[in-house]
């Protein structure tokens, strides 16, 4: 996508320092994916630990009740 936009020399600068970059069309596409990669890492961050996996008891139970259904047994207690 092309766009029109004003970078205060210095900074461009800095970031083509920064990041190697030999453009300027490089050293921005580096700094915008160095900020979408920080900002997807906060919100991994933000979000550790929301998630409620099953232990590996509930999922070997699972496995063995579908097991027995698959053979047409009970499934064994636990």
């Amino acid at each position: 996508m092309k766009t029109t936009i004003d970078i205060p020399d210095e900074t461009l600068a800095d970031a083509m320092r920064f990041s190697g970059a030999k453009t300027k069309r490089e050293a921005v596409v580096k700094a915008l994916e160095a900020y979408n990669r920080q900002q997807r890492v906060k919100d991994l961050v933000a979000n550790f630990g929301t998630l409620d996996f099953a232990s590996n008891e509930e999922i070997e139970c699972g496995d063995l009740a579908e097991i027995a259904e698959r053979e047409g047994l009970e499934p064994q207690a636990r």
